[in-house]
């Protein structure tokens, strides 16, 4: 992945800026009473957004808008992309965990990884809200923010979908696979 410190040219934001209103036009079932112009106009007052929203699809999430109907007025994008983002696996779930594991430590974290990018784990409500909108990670997993309590204990929340349902589990925050990584949402 490219570094998080780049300046994105003007090329480069409008060429994203058209990547983003061609996929929001086509998976309009996911955002159905939000039209593009109020979108594309919440995102020019804040160029930091958009950056954040490159370097999600660079990373491969495929980030879309998606209505959670929520009464703050902030607009979410989320990772849409139908298995976890592959530049964003083989992570362990936090820095914590990163710095207890004694020998093959992964590149980062996913928690950091997050930070950098300017974007948020999903937590469990919002992955099982993007879950009805349409059926993700059937084959790869997703690291979830993990409640406070159980990451004392060492442990760390992910989840998947299996058999038509959305199932939560839970591992060691210093354990990664080349099939887990992370869904960002960014609010905007």
């Amino acid at each position: 992945m490219k570094s998080f410190e780049k300046k994105l040219s003007q090329e480069e934001s409008a060429a994203l800026m058209i990547l983003l209103k061609n996929r929001f036009e086509k998976n309009t079932h996911r955002h159905k009473n939000i039209k593009w112009d109020a979108v594309q106009a919440k995102l020019e007052q804040k160029p930091e957004k958009i950056k954040s929203l490159y370097y999600m699809e660079q990373s491969g999430g495929e980030p879309d808008m998606v209505d959670f109907n929520n009464s703050l007025n902030e607009l979410y994008f989320i990772d849409c992309s139908k298995e976890t983002p592959k530049e964003r696996r083989s992570l362990c779930y936090d820095r914590a965990a990163l710095q207890a594991r004694k020998e093959h430590k992964p590149q980062n974290s996913a928690a950091d990884l997050a930070t950098e990018m300017g974007i948020e784990i999903l937590t469990e409500e919002q992955y099982r809200t993007l879950q009805i909108i349409e059926p993700f990670d059937l084959k790869t997993s997703s690291w979830i923010k993990t409640p406070d309590a159980i990451r004392k204990l060492g442990g760390a929340l992910f989840c998947d979908r299996r058999y038509d349902t959305v199932f939560v589990y839970h591992n060691g925050a210093e354990s990664y696979y080349a099939a887990r990584g992370f869904r960002g949402i960014l609010k905007v």
